[in-house]
Order: C-alpha cells, then sequence, then structure tokens
C-alpha cells in the first residue's frame, strides 16, 4: 500500500487524540451499516495501530487487522495482548504487489486508506473477490478537496464518481453520506469526511 515507509516511522506514536476523536466517529458511521453480524467476520483494511477496528471488535465474531506495516501491526499486536483480546488477529500484507486466494471476510472496512491507494480500481477490485455475495465494503475517507495537491495521496473522492466506479466492479446497493467536518485534518486544511457502504 502507498506510503509504507512513512506509516513505518509513525507507528509509535500514531495515536494522538485527534486520531482516535476521528477513528470513533469512523466506527460509529461503520456500525450504523453492520447488521447483525455477531457471528459475522471481518477485515480492518490498512488498519494502522487499530484504532477504527478497536472501537468495533464487539459488534464481530472476529476482526483480522490488516496492514502493509509491520511496525503498525506490532503496535496492534501489543493491544492484542495488553488487553487480551480473543477475536482479533492480524496480518502484514500488500495487497497492491501480491495476491490471496484465502482471505474471505462478510465485512470490509477501510477508513482513511483509500487515499493512500494510486490504483484505487485494483483494490477495490481485489476486495470485491474477498467478499462472498451480500458481503460488504465499507469506505471512510475524505471528500474531494480541491485545496490539497499532494504527489503522496488523493486529494480525497467524489461520492459520485467512486460510487460508478465501485458500481462497474460490480458492487451493489451502494450508499454514501458526509459525516463529519473538521478543521485542520487533512493536510493541514479544512476538509469532510463520507461513509459509502457496498454490497457485493
Amino acid at each position: 500500500m502507498g506510503n509504507t515507509d512513512i506509516f513505518e516511522m509513525m507507528a509509535n506514536r500514531y495515536d494522538t487524540s485527534e486520531r482516535i476523536q476521528i477513528a470513533k466517529v469512523a466506527a460509529d458511521a461503520i456500525r450504523e451499516f453492520v447488521v447483525d453480524a455477531r457471528s459475522k467476520n471481518a477485515i480492518d483494511f490498512g488498519c494502522g495501530t487499530g484504532l477504527v477496528g478497536m472501537n468495533l471488535l464487539g459488534d464481530f465474531n472476529s476482526i483480522l487487522f490488516l496492514d502493509t506495516s509491520q511496525n503498525m501491526i506490532n503496535r496492534i499486536k501489543q493491544k492484542i495482548t495488553e488487553f487480551d483480546i480473543r477475536n482479533a488477529d492480524t496480518l502484514c500484507f500488500d495487497f497492491e504487489k501480491e495476491d490471496r486466494s484465502d482471505l474471505h471476510a462478510d465485512y470490509i472496512f477501510m477508513a482513511q486508506v483509500l487515499l493512500h491507494i494510486p490504483d484505487t480500481e485494483s483494490v477495490l477490485s481485489k476486495l470485491y473477490d474477498v467478499l462472498p455475495v451480500g458481503g460488504h465494503l465499507l469506505i471512510v475517507d475524505f471528500n474531494k478537496n480541491e485545496n490539497i495537491a499532494s504527489d503522496l495521496v488523493h486529494n480525497g473522492f467524489d461520492q459520485e464518481n467512486l460510487t460508478k466506479l465501485m458500481s462497474k466492479i460490480g458492487y451493489r446497493e451502494i450508499q454514501s453520506k458526509t459525516i463529519y467536518s473538521g478543521s485542520n485534518i487533512f493536510m493541514n486544511h479544512d476538509a469532510s469526511l463520507f461513509v459509502l457502504d457496498a454490497q457485493k
């Protein structure tokens, strides 16, 4: 996944109060689309230090925390041990570079991850293959922001265009809405976040 080197360096100081607050907003937005999932399994894709997924452990049978940064995964392993969490596992893996046919989940959620992925269509297609029919992909990310220009990340996403792309891949019953606005939350610019739910 894009920018892995940066996240490797940030792992031990990633959990700031602002990130913890936004992760709770993201988790609450995801939870709105999670129905009767206590027997279902989920993947926290591009999980970072697990801030979003940790908020959702009670909603699923199990969560696999997946990231390309080994240091981020190590932080999650510490949390799993420290809090004696029984329904979580971890995997350090790069979906952009490799394929895994053995990964399956009823729900996949990704919070502020897609903006780091250069080829969004390829990764969204691979995630489609991980889901069963009726499975959900939930995305929380920034709305498109023309004030941001970066070689490292997308400057957010237009919800309508993202919906069209996902429909082309095969996702259905796609719905999205803006959930949060904040000051200086996206590369020192004011920005807003949306949640998108799509089914296979």
